[in-house]
């Protein structure tokens, strides 16, 4: 499966983590990590819900270079 989204690498980059995420969400933790494993993808609501609390665009969630391979 492609990597579709960037939701592990940001937050990596805050030194924020899954659990952080989930609270903020309110979605379960094993939701939240198959989420950033790219097991499974973020609904565009939840995908924007991720954008706001990270306080980014949705665009910078989501991998350019996954999409054109396809």
């Amino acid at each position: 499966m492609a990597k579709l989204n960037r939701i592990k690498v940001v937050l990596a980059e805050r030194d924020l983590n899954n659990k952080w995420l989930s609270d903020k969400l309110g979605k379960d933790p094993a939701t939240v990590s198959k989420w950033v494993t790219n097991t499974t993808q973020p609904s565009l609501e939840a995908l924007i819900a991720i954008a706001n609390v990270l306080n980014i665009s949705v665009q910078e969630l989501i991998r350019q270079d996954a999409i054109k391979n396809e």
